[in-house]
């Protein structure tokens, strides 16, 4: 299992993953689920994925691939995110009609989506969430973000707190704030994060970073979220139903 977040905003862009890819009290495994294409003053990409660690490995693999290849579209020539989304896709597709049906003669899962987003030149910033299909949806100013994942546990946050005209550090603070809920209550998500901030019209990566478990301000907010919410609990008031009232 896996959590994934990514937000358009108006400042710009935000991408987290985590890498934990199997939980257990005797084996943990971490991968990172994090892909950046980046040519300075041309455009930047930014694509996380979850599920089956295979599928999504041979699927950027390949998007690799024919970013290197002369002919066709690729992610240096496309001229739209809606193209690179859809080449996506089309990895997928690929990737799970090639190794698909032997990984399910032997019961294994090979759900696996991602979220992609960024900007080539003028166009403006566009993020897109694509399914284990290969089709995908696309972000707008009423749904600024998607999850892929754990889901459940982190998206109670991003909805009260988040929206198009949230500032990228709010935004990013909001982001930790859900990795730090999903990893309370499910083990198979786990530090390290992967977090990328992009400013829109940049063109370059605004921040990237690795948060340990050692890194102090995710440890900050860990133990200052908790307090905090404790605190608000302990001073809503008690219900005043009265037995008049029962039935």
């Amino acid at each position: 299992m896996t959590y994934c977040v990514a937000m358009l905003l108006d400042e710009g862009m935000i991408f987290a993953s985590d890498s934990r890819t199997n939980a257990g009290v005797d084996r943990i495994s971490s991968f990172c689920k994090m892909r950046i294409f980046e040519q300075p003053g041309d455009r930047i990409v930014a694509v996380v994925n979850s599920g089956n660690l295979s599928i999504t490995q041979n699927a950027i693999n390949l998007l690799e691939k024919r970013t290197s290849e002369a002919s066709g579209v690729s992610m240096n020539s496309a001229t739209s995110m809606f193209d690179v989304a859809t080449l996506l896709g089309e990895c997928l597709r690929e990737v799970t009609r090639r190794d698909g049906p032997y990984l399910m003669e032997n019961n294994v899962n090979i759900n696996a989506s991602f979220l992609i987003g960024g900007q080539i030149g003028a166009e403006r910033p566009r993020l897109f969430h694509v399914y284990a299909e290969g089709n995908f949806i696309e972000a707008t100013p009423e749904t600024p973000y998607f999850q892929i994942g754990e889901t459940k546990y982190g998206r109670p946050i991003i909805d009260r707190v988040v929206n198009r005209r949230t500032s990228l550090m709010d935004a990013a603070k909001c982001t930790l704030v859900s990795f730090d809920s999903t990893m309370r209550s499910n083990i198979s998500v786990g530090l390290p994060i992967d977090l990328m901030i992009y400013e829109t019209n940049t063109l370059k990566i605004g921040l990237q970073r690795r948060i340990e478990e050692t890194d102090p301000y995710f440890n900050m907010i860990h133990t200052r979220w908790g307090e905090g919410l404790r605190k608000v609990f302990a001073q809503l008031p008690n219900p005043s139903w009265h037995d008049s009232n029962a039935h």
